[in-house]
């Protein structure tokens, strides 16, 4: 395994050249140690309600080293989070200097941080000498000294390159990172003279503070939040609340016991998901008005969308909303209940993120938050699908993006959590839940058996496999390509044997000691079809006899119709998909949303739409995977997706489903692509990349660039190798 890391860790550095400063810590240390502060903000009815997984934390000791090779003597500031001492070619130096001369000439250069509360980090600034990525980072410093006081020249020390971000000021460390903060008033008040108190309506969802103006008196503030008026009006049922004790020149946080002084208007310390605020103060205790401050992560809106429906106008809208309220130092489920880091709800978040900001550092943050380190004792978050959604993830973000570098880091922690994965398979070499396993699936309205082999978790793991192959391909790890590569191809092999259902013409659900079960349901035969694994016969009878029967199970959450959608419009189906957006997004739209739900199921009514979980308000009003009509439609709408990574190549596939006019921009890793598409003109323009724009057309099209080809009856493509903007005169093929 040393020499596997050590020739990983060779191969990225060719990559990294030397950047200006910026602060460095051990890799993946930060990401686990900033998602363990927003992971632990939850609450429930004011009580503090941490993660039920395995919680990793951060080295505590750590040394950063550097080879260098000096022309002239030159002079280092360094700063540091912890306690450290600095050697210079083996000798250690006085105190913590916070300048140091290094002599002219090659030296080693070697910082030892100790840090127990945040992560170990140093910041080093000369002419030359930087920190940056391409310093070595250890936990282990395995020297060890003879009795003649000589060091050991057989370390098993085990080095990384560095872990980043964009902390390049020295008097802005790591520690004090926070999320962007603005003022924000309320939209309407209402009083409520029973008890005094009154309801705040801040106009649509949000996240934040709230700020108490001017609070005069001695006694307890109640604050009851409530994605809805029912939930913060009802004062024993509603999700979160606060309690604010003014005492004279002090005041307490009952939830948390935390004491500060009585300086006017107070701002609470905790963040919450609400739309309405209901405050009432007790006897003896007033305030002069609320307010709140709006805590959001500072992401650049690089996607967008128009049409002629103004209801799919809408729906985009607030689908890119739920989608930036959700994207916080991490991708996370939901803001108002759970607050966390999901597997299998960041995915999703990474692919819609790659058609609305393109955000590549917080899919990275979040990956390598949810590996956390070795070794591993458990499935990601419990759950077997969301270690291998986790996987699948990185296939994605290869896909998008391009980049090399993430892979050959994130390799060594595939291969163990792999290793793992492959422990707990059964003799046919399938996933079975073990003892400590949660296998989820999805929160369906029908019974589903959880036991034996699922025909679900292993199209997800065969797919982990060929990503694992893809990987190792990219890392120059032969062996471990022909291992992946053989394990996939055997396991893709069974799906059929083991699972097909001839007369159903489907995927059964599970295996159960030997015998196939009588339940058909949509979640792996919609996956099958997504991942390729159907040859063309055999898709089209899935999609008749599984995904557009009505007697098989709907699916009723967001997160799984994402994927049941996406099969659907893979088979050329927008018009239908079109329709359903309208119909179940368009639906939460009419039931006043202004983020897109957990789950809306279109047979509730009322305080119905709130509750979940055994709970009147337990349903999340903003959910990460409510938003998936954003990669939907730029994927099969506006039809842009890459073929080779990093769109070196691409396939513009323009669908109007039956809209009169459409136009969107979708990000690429250094430009964009634009497109405005009619029933008689197309419009596109690619800054970056190279492709071609397949279409239909009832007359011979023509096209201001370039040479229109034939590809079939009635279609058409055209290469696209320039930046300029082509138009294409065509008839649509309605």
């Amino acid at each position: 395994m040393k020499k596997r890391v050590s020739t990983l860790l060779a191969a990225a550095a060719f990559g990294l050249a030397a950047s200006a400063q910026t602060w460095i810590w051990y890799p993946g240390d930060y990401e686990i140690w900033l998602g363990n502060r927003m992971n632990n903000n939850r609450t429930e009815r004011g009580a503090f309600f941490p993660p039920f997984w395995k919680t990793d934390s951060h080295f505590v000791t750590v040394e950063f080293s550097k080879d260098l090779d000096l022309p002239e003597a030159e002079e280092i500031v360094i700063k540091a989070e912890g306690k450290y001492n600095v050697k210079l070619d083996g000798k250690l130096q006085f105190g913590q200097p916070s300048t140091f001369l290094i002599p002219a000439g090659k030296h080693k250069l070697n910082i030892k941080v100790w840090n127990q509360s945040t992560p170990p980090a140093i910041y080093v600034k000369g002419k030359t000498v930087n920190s940056d990525p391409t310093w070595k980072v250890t936990n282990e410093d395995k020297e060890w000294i003879d009795e003649s006081g000589k060091a050991s020249d057989t370390s098993a020390t085990v080095y990384a390159l560095a872990g980043y971000w964009d902390f390049d000021d020295m008097n802005n460390p790591p520690s004090a990172y926070s999320l962007n903060l603005e003022p924000k008033n309320y939209a309407a008040v209402e009083q409520k003279t029973a008890d005094g108190g009154r309801l705040y309506d801040f106009g649509k969802e949000t996240f934040g503070r709230i700020v108490l103006k001017q609070p005069v008196g001695d006694g307890v503030v109640n604050i009851y939040y409530g994605e809805s008026p029912e939930e913060a009006l009802d004062l024993e049922h509603c999700e979160t609340l606060d309690k604010i004790l003014f005492d004279g020149d002090k005041v307490t946080d009952l939830a948390t016991n935390a004491v500060r002084k009585n300086e006017g208007d107070y701002t609470l310390d905790n963040t919450k998901a609400f739309r309405y605020v209901y405050v009432a103060p007790e006897a003896g205790v007033n305030f002069g008005d609320v307010a709140m401050l709006y805590e959001y992560a500072p992401v650049e809106y690089r996607g967008k969308f128009k049409c002629s429906d103004p209801e799919l106008n809408k729906i985009w809208d607030v689908g890119a909303y739920t989608m930036h309220l959700t994207t916080r130092e991490f991708f996370i489920d939901g803001i108002k209940r759970d607050r966390w880091v999901w597997s299998g709800d960041a995915v999703q978040s990474y692919l819609m993120n790659y058609y609305l900001f393109f955000d590549s550092p917080t899919v990275k943050r979040t990956t390598r938050l949810l590996r956390g380190k070795d070794p591993v004792t458990a499935h990601i978050n419990t759950i077997m699908d969301y270690t291998l959604y986790w996987f699948n993830g990185i296939y994605d973000y290869y896909l998008y993006t391009g980049d090399k570098e993430f892979v050959k880091e994130i390799y060594p922690k595939m291969q163990s959590l792999m290793d793992y994965v492959l422990g707990r398979t059964n003799k046919d070499g399938m996933l079975e839940g073990m003892t400590g396993d949660w296998v989820f699936v999805d929160w369906a309205d029908f019974p589903m058996s959880k036991q034996g082999a699922l025909s679900f978790e292993q199209v997800l793991f065969c797919k982990s496999l060929e990503t694992m192959k893809l990987c190792a391909d990219i890392v120059g790890d032969s062996a471990d390509a022909v291992k992946y590569g053989r394990l996939a191809k055997e396991l893709r092999d069974k799906l059929l044997p083991t699972f097909w259902d001839e007369k159903r013409q489907a995927l059964v659900h599970n295996v159960e000691n030997g015998k196939k079960s009588e339940q058909v349901n949509k979640f792996a035969n919609m996956f099958a079809i997504n991942y390729g694994y159907f040859d063309e016969p055999t898709t089209k009878s899935v999609m008749e006899n599984v995904m557009l029967n009505p007697e098989v199970p709907a699916i009723t959450t967001p997160y799984m119709r994402f994927y049941e959608l996406e099969s659907l419009c893979d088979q050329g189906l927008q018009k239908q998909v079109l329709k359903e957006m309208k119909d179940y997004w368009g639906g939460m739209l009419r039931e006043g949303a202004t983020s897109f739900w957990e789950k809306y199921n279109p047979s509730d009514s009322g305080t119905q739409h709130l509750a979940m979980y055994g709970r009147p308000f337990g349903k999340s009003l903003c959910h990460a995977w409510g938003a998936s009509p954003i990669y939907l439609i730029g994927k099969y709408y506006l039809g842009v997706k890459p073929l080779e990574p990093g769109y070196k190549e691409f396939s513009i596939t323009p669908d109007l489903g039956g809209l009169k006019w459409m136009e969107g921009t979708v990000p690429t890793p250094n430009g964009e692509i634009t497109l405005y598409v009619n029933d008689k003109e197309i419009k596109v323009k690619a800054t970056e990349g190279k492709g071609y724009i397949n279409f239909k057309s009832k007359s011979q099209p023509k096209s201001d660039y370039g040479t229109v080809e034939k590809t079939g009856d009635k279609s058409y493509r055209l290469y696209i190798d320039t930046d300029k903007e082509i138009t294409i005169k065509y008839k649509e093929i309605g």
